[in-house]
């Protein structure tokens, strides 16, 4: 079985992980949905903590690390709590370090991923939907796309997100609904990739909307917030007002259940495929890209590939339903159904703000 790899997904993870199994010299091929790469504005910025900058500087070529960092923000990285009066909460430290390898950045999803296609060319094809695979006589899987065609691989990466296709026939845990969030995205001509823009969400469980909130036009949607958020602070209600209706859309979260480790073979997943989060914590795309740089080191490594894999998945297992669990934890803090459990947590907060000791502890 030889070692030339399909992708399927090409977002933060599976770009990240093209990049370094490409830097290794291995043949490497991304399956990728989208028929252009603009075809989606992934427009709002996203923290890259440690573990998604190491992977980083670890799959990237020096020139492509570069650039990520010279299209990071300036300025500090700390980031604040506050409530929806715009009172202050708690403010989370976060010291920089010598090595940029080893610290926190924040960078604009457009830019990102603009970063990770870069010098990929035909690696990674775009416009090709997957959807089954078979496996061959000789260990070798075949992949169908949408459009009739087909490829063959000897290693397949699932990179597809939380429904991932590739996934389902495994019979590992379908990510469950968790709750809604209702989001304004800029999409098309309303913004490009340099304009300055403000991007809200409002995240609660699904039963504090109303029921038929899935059915609701961006004005209806629009509507619906605005009375959500009617005591709120007036700077954050006209953030809404504001917001064109066009640009305001559902978003449920969805985050996967753990389950018992699995026999590793020539399919493997990443990211959301496998551990898809609430955004709560901010680790998804850490969690994606982290889990990029250990496959990447144990598919170049020699060797057998499936125990590769399966050294892997062990890993991967680990942190990554740590992270599945932590940060649903946080979504039960900040969103849940209980006001018991909100008012603890902010003052918990509160009670850390005052504590620096405590609080270098608990956000360390």
């Amino acid at each position: 079985m030889t070692q030339d790899i399909a992708i399927i997904g090409g977002g933060i993870g599976g770009l990240c992980l093209a990049q370094g199994l490409r830097e290794a010299g291995l043949d490497v091929t991304v399956y990728e949905r989208d028929v252009t790469p603009a075809d989606r504005l992934q427009g709002y910025r996203v923290h890259i903590d440690p573990h998604g900058a190491r992977a980083l500087h670890d799959c990237l070529p020096a020139h492509l690390w570069r650039a990520f960092l010279d299209t990071t923000g300036r300025g500090d990285q700390d980031f604040a709590f506050l409530t929806e009066r715009l009172r202050l909460l708690a403010v989370i430290d976060t010291p920089k370090v010598a090595d940029p390898a080893d610290d926190h950045h924040s960078v604009s999803r457009i830019m990102l991923r603009q970063v990770l296609l870069s010098g990929l060319g035909d690696t990674v094809r775009f416009g090709k939907t997957y959807e089954r695979y078979e496996r061959l006589p000789d260990g070798r899987v075949e992949l169908f796309f949408a459009d009739g065609t087909s490829a063959t691989a000897g290693i397949v990466v699932a990179a597809d997100g939380g429904n991932s296709r590739v996934r389902a026939p495994h019979d590992l845990s379908e990510p469950t609904a968790n709750g809604g969030i209702g989001v304004t995205e800029q999409e098309g001509a309303l913004m490009d990739n340099t304009s300055s823009y403000v991007l809200w969400a409002l995240g609660a469980a699904a039963g504090r909307f109303p029921s038929d909130i899935s059915e609701m036009s961006g004005e209806q949607l629009k509507a619906t917030v605005a009375r959500m958020v009617s005591t709120w602070h007036p700077g954050l209600r006209t953030l809404i007002d504001r917001s064109h209706p066009d640009t305001v859309s559902l978003l449920p979260i969805r985050t996967s259940i753990p389950i018992d480790p699995w026999p590793a073979t020539n399919i493997t997943l990443l990211g959301d495929a496998i551990h898809s989060m609430t955004p709560m914590g901010g680790i998804g795309a850490n969690t994606a890209l982290r889990d990029a740089r250990l496959l990447r080191a144990a598919l170049t490594g020699g060797g057998d590939p499936v125990q590769a894999i399966a050294s892997y998945e062990a890993q991967m297992r680990e942190y990554g339903f740590a992270a599945v669990r932590g940060s649903h934890r946080l979504a039960e803090q900040f969103v849940g159904n209980s006001r018991v459990a909100r008012a603890g947590f902010k003052t918990f907060l509160r009670v850390v703000q005052r504590l620096p000791r405590l609080k270098a502890k608990v956000f360390s």
